[in-house]
């Protein structure tokens, strides 16, 4: 079958490795001249399963208002009047009941953990690299109410298997020793030893590169304008270089879905989420990180990437506007000074943002569409890099005819029709 993927991020590149190895004929296309070069480009690298969890939780409201009014804030939002954004954060706070927050996390953890085991699986396959480290994840409590707060999370751990270590301030500078003279910052700790770390960009490169091998054909820097429609299906995509045809479509353009589906009556709620990073090179290890450290207070990840620290973090609620405030960075740099000061060199350090495409709840969108070969791969806010091998094989067993390897029905947008919960 010709398969038709929209969008080469690391959603839609891996995908195309997946169709192609269902023995899918695989077009993918993008408007940039390489992949990987918007939200996938420069994340906070970190493949973390088991802190899979949605932004819309029981109490958020409450902290939303504090986070606000703070110095370093997690969460911006931006005056500006926008019918889309009041929609999507009224659906979202629609979420932030403890029957929501468990059922959506639940949802995520399962596919977050299927995507991790997916990645182990690639990784033993293909030999590919990317900085990747398997030293897992160190959630950071500054407070106490924030270890209390740790406990909700924990049963949705323990009922999905995921394995766990509660710390305290001995055992989170066990893990990460560079936290030695950091002790007086720190209350307690979660640690989630199956997680990992990985540098995004490197490895949709390399995936695309190995597609490519497998017969994947990428055109890149093509505009893709709309999809055109004939008797209940998509028959091609209009784009800067003229129409592609294909027997299916895939949907994995991030923030900018909503766009092509809109017009097909298919009103996906995905929202675009302001993230920034700092890249930092290393100019002493003995200060960095091991792996990634979720500085919970100011809700930004610290992550060992080779010889880097990738700094990561925020939700800037601003539309599309993608300009790098120098605010921002100043957060960027107090988080991972704070913990593990003189570790990078700031003077060398490259500046960054991108958009995350948020669903209200979490959960991304992954599944059939209302129409009949269109698939939809996207949603996946600050969780892509984390959910993308195993949103890639899900993707390609459906568009395959084949039953998924774990339960997939309430991923899609049927959801959001009132089919599935």
């Amino acid at each position: 079958m010709k398969v038709v993927v929209l969008g080469a991020g690391v959603i839609g590149t891996t995908t195309a490795y997946y169709l192609a190895l269902s023995g899918h004929e695989v077009t993918v296309i993008d408007r940039q001249p390489s992949p990987a070069l918007e939200t996938s480009f420069a994340n906070a690298g970190e493949i973390s399963p088991g802190y899979a969890s949605p932004w819309a939780a029981p109490g958020i409201p409450a902290k939303a208002v504090k986070w606000l009014m703070m110095r370093h804030a997690p969460l911006i939002v931006q005056p500006m009047p926008d019918l889309a954004k009041i929609s999507w954060v009224a659906r979202m706070l629609m979420n932030c009941t403890s029957p929501a927050y468990a059922r959506n996390k639940s949802r995520m953890v399962r596919l977050a953990e299927y995507s991790r085991d997916c990645l182990i699986d690639l990784r033993k396959t293909t030999g590919i690299t990317y900085d990747e480290r398997t030293q897992g994840t160190l959630q950071l409590f500054r407070t106490q109410k924030q270890v209390d707060g740790a406990y909700k999370d924990i049963k949705v751990l323990k009922d999905y298997g995921v394995p766990f270590e509660v710390l305290d301030a001995d055992g989170c500078i066990a893990a990460e020793p560079a936290l030695a003279d950091k002790r007086h910052k720190i209350a307690g700790g979660l640690r989630l030893p199956g997680d990992e770390t990985g540098d995004c960009f490197k490895f949709t490169n390399r995936l695309a590169e190995m597609a490519a091998a497998a017969g994947v054909k990428f055109r890149y820097g093509v505009r893709i304008d709309r999809l055109e429609m004939a008797m209940g299906r998509v028959t091609s995509v209009h784009t800067s270089a003229g129409k592609i045809s294909g027997d299916a479509f895939v949907l994995a353009m991030g923030s900018f879905s909503p766009m092509l589906a809109r017009p097909l009556g298919i009103k996906l709620p995905v929202y675009p989420v302001k993230g920034y990073s700092i890249t930092v090179p290393i100019k002493d290890a003995s200060r960095a990180p091991e792996s990634t450290i979720m500085d919970e207070t100011y809700k930004i990840a610290i992550t060992r990437l080779g010889d880097r620290i990738r700094v990561g973090g925020m939700a800037e609620i601003a539309g599309f506007d993608m300009t790098l405030h120098p605010k921002r960075r100043a957060t960027l740099v107090h988080s991972v000074e704070d913990l593990f000061g003189g570790a990078g060199d700031q003077s060398q350090a490259t500046f960054w943002c991108g958009l995350r495409p948020m669903t209200p709840d979490g959960t991304p969108v992954v599944g059939r569409s209302p129409v009949e070969n269109l698939f939809l791969n996207t949603g996946h806010g600050t969780l892509g890099w984390t959910m993308a091998t195993g949103s890639a094989r899900l993707m390609a067993d459906l568009v395959s005819g084949r039953v998924p390897e774990i339960e997939s029905g309430d991923l899609g947008y049927a959801r959001y029709q009132g089919i599935a919960a």
